[in-house]
């Protein structure tokens, strides 16, 4: 939350409903379960908001400049293709599991009944994160002068599904099976054949 005098409202909304989102798992959020956490009439949270799409849009933003700014920090801190791919899965776990309720709306749980066009956004989120990890191993080509034994495209469509199978679990686990749980371990066993 702001740490200013007066709490930013739209930015309470979105926290309040992130920890509905974790603390009701399985169930659907409504505008009136959330406007009573928060403390205001239905009627206030549409004068921030305009739908509830458009909450869940505002949390979705939120996971994407929490994991591409950091990912682009570690474009810039380091050069080696496989210890980028490790820092960025590594990252988007942790992320996921210090953010359980983002984890429903990564999975698609939260999303069943809601606007379509929310699927579609994660669907595109989790899309830029492999052209991500693509981009990342076809410099290892480049810079390194080495490749894999299957192709870019390949081991980047397996480095996302791994995370999202990891944060799917999460969800289904009713978020005791951690996404970093043996991810070390894991890891070393991917990357054996690099």
């Amino acid at each position: 939350m702001s740490t200013t005098e007066k709490p930013n409202r739209k930015q309470q909304i979105l926290e309040c409903l992130a920890m509905m989102l974790q603390s009701s798992p399985g169930q659907r959020i409504t505008t009136a379960k959330l406007a009573a956490e928060v403390g205001v009439s239905e009627a206030a949270l549409y004068r921030h908001f305009p739908s509830k799409a458009r909450m869940f849009e505002g949390l979705i933003e939120f996971i994407e400049e929490s994991i591409f700014s950091r990912i682009n920090l570690i474009l810039s801190d380091h050069k080696e293709a496989v210890i980028r791919c490790h820092h960025i899965l590594h990252v988007l776990l942790i992320f996921a599991e210090r953010n359980p309720g983002m984890c429903r709306i990564l999975s698609g749980d939260a999303l069943m009944g809601e606007n379509e066009r929310l699927r579609l956004r994660v669907n595109q989120f989790f899309e830029k994160l492999e052209s991500q990890f693509k981009q990342v191993l076809r410099e290892r080509k480049l810079r390194e002068g080495k490749g894999f034994e299957i192709s870019e495209q390949a081991l980047a469509n397996l480095l996302v599904s791994f995370a999202e199978g990891k944060i799917s679990q999460y969800v289904r686990s009713g978020f005791s099976k951690k996404p970093s749980d043996e991810f070390n371990e894991q890891w070393q066993f991917l990357m054996a054949s690099k």
